[in-house]
């Protein structure tokens, strides 16, 4: 599977990308936010194993991409998104970049691409996303695709020994439809 933006290229993962994701993976930044305290080689191989594997599912309803910059043909990060139940058709969206690329509008860039994507093809009503609510950049990101905020779920999150409030948002069809419109 392939999506593409202006400058990204986003596709199914393939065993040779662990390299990138290490990379990335192992850096204190971008660990912050998460439960992980740092990385080897083994556990990045399974994480992308997860999503190869994710690839086989029929029907498939879990879209984990690597992010790739065309220009350099260099993996960033990844996106995602996933069916949570296709009768009522919400899903969830997810994303990681390397903190090198922070900053300069990838992760906007890739997130309208997977809307695009769970909205067209896959033909969701409502797509929603989480984010530790002092993860500033996050917020952004989820609101600037125009998901607003439902909730604010006090000390949901446990990471590190540390307690820390994470924000719901969501978007549904017929509001992505009119965002398009201004395009």
């Amino acid at each position: 599977m392939i999506l593409e933006t202006h400058r990204l290229l986003m596709r199914d993962f393939i065993e040779a990308d662990w390299q990138a994701v290490f990379a990335y993976q192992s850096d204190p930044l971008y660990l912050r936010y998460n439960d992980w305290t740092h990385r080897t080689q083994k556990n990045v191989c399974e994480f992308i194993q997860i999503f190869i594997d994710q690839q086989k599912e029929q029907p498939r309803t879990k879209f984990q991409l690597a992010v790739v910059l065309k220009e350099e043909n260099r993996l960033i990060g990844n996106y995602g998104i996933r069916v949570n139940d296709r009768e009522m058709r919400e899903a969830n969206i997810g994303y990681e970049l390397n903190i090198q690329y922070w900053g300069q509008g990838y992760a906007t860039e890739a997130a309208q691409a997977i809307l695009k994507f769970g909205f067209e093809k896959l033909e969701m009503h409502r797509i929603w996303s989480w984010c530790v609510a002092e993860n500033v950049a996050s917020v952004r990101v989820l609101e600037k695709i125009g998901m607003l905020r439902e909730g604010h779920l006090r000390e949901k999150e446990l990471i590190k020994g540390r307690w820390y409030d994470n924000c719901l948002y969501a978007i549904l069809d017929h509001e992505w439809k009119a965002s398009q419109l201004c395009l």
